[in-house]
């Protein structure tokens, strides 16, 4: 898989940062929102989401929003942390495959994330881990910060630009078979984790 490959970049979420969408579907759901799988799914979002992780809207706007959905309205706190339910932690083994790989090659981090789970990331692990966490990467880009976000073949020619890569040089990893479709789509050498697989499993 590495023949040739000089760069890699790795999603976060269920590659390096376990999650489980199902708690955030089943904590909405306990709010009121019946249909929140319809709403929100892994595979395909609604407008709201894109806005959140492209940074168009503030905290504020989503809470607002999300309670429009709701039979009765509740407090930016319960929505927070129906959000954040998903959260689980850090994954060990592919800290330590981060650590091996960062002297043989270029390593960069590509999140559709937003400021609400970031906030919370760094809450639960720490300040310290985190920063620390973030250098093991040459750049980390989320994209709620850059205003891009996957799958769209922008955000893959931003980083190539930006950081004068390669694309058939560049390898790219997600859980998300949609967002590996749009690297490939942007010449990129893409792997679509399966649940099964660990990045441990498959790099030296």
């Amino acid at each position: 898989m590495l023949k040739g490959i000089k760069n890699i970049i790795f999603d976060l979420g269920g590659i390096i940062y376990a999650i489980n969408y199902q708690t955030t579907i089943r904590a909405f759901e306990s709010l009121g929102i019946n249909d929140f799988e319809d709403v929100y799914a892994k595979a395909g979002q609604s407008d709201l989401f894109d806005k959140l992780e492209t940074g168009k809207i503030s905290k504020q706007e989503f809470f607002e929003e999300i309670n429009k959905f709701l039979p009765v309205s509740i407090s930016n706190t319960q929505i927070t942390d129906a959000w954040n339910a998903m959260l689980i932690d850090f994954m060990p083994d592919a800290i330590e495959c981060l650590k091996c790989l960062k002297g043989d090659y270029r390593i960069f981090l590509l999140s559709n994330t937003n400021q609400i789970h970031i906030e919370e990331i760094k809450k639960r692990s720490g300040e310290e881990f985190y920063t620390t966490f973030c250098g093991l990467f040459e750049q980390v880009y989320l994209s709620h910060e850059i205003g891009l976000r996957k799958p769209h073949t922008e955000v893959f020619e931003h980083i190539l630009n930006e950081k004068t890569l390669v694309a058939n040089e560049t390898l790219f990893i997600d859980d998300s078979p949609q967002h590996v479709i749009g690297a490939k789509m942007a010449g990129l050498k893409a792997h679509h984790l399966k649940d099964n697989e660990r990045i441990a499993h498959l790099l030296p």
